[in-house]
């Protein structure tokens, strides 16, 4: 550390380069709340949504003696259901 670094003055010498940080940061935090703000004004304008209620299919439990479906059924099934086999 050199003298000239331990000087006073040193200690409240400004650097550009966060002045432009300081600047960009302030403009994102600015935009991003702007943006809050629009978006909770159309949520609020909005009927509430409910959600979507989708049942699931039980499975069918088997019974020791049940034999499952043969595999050509399975992949007849699954060849016409779309998927790839």
């Amino acid at each position: 550390m050199t003298r000239k670094d331990r000087s006073p003055d040193a200690r409240f010498k400004v650097d550009p380069g966060k002045i432009e940080r300081d600047a960009a940061l302030k403009a994102v935090t600015d935009n991003m709340a702007k943006l809050k703000a629009l978006r909770l004004a159309r949520e609020a304008g909005e009927p509430p949504r409910l959600p979507a209620t989708v049942k699931k299919a039980r499975a069918k439990s088997k019974k020791p003696g049940e034999k499952g479906a043969a595999l050509a059924e399975w992949l007849a099934s699954q060849q016409s259901g779309g998927r790839r086999t």
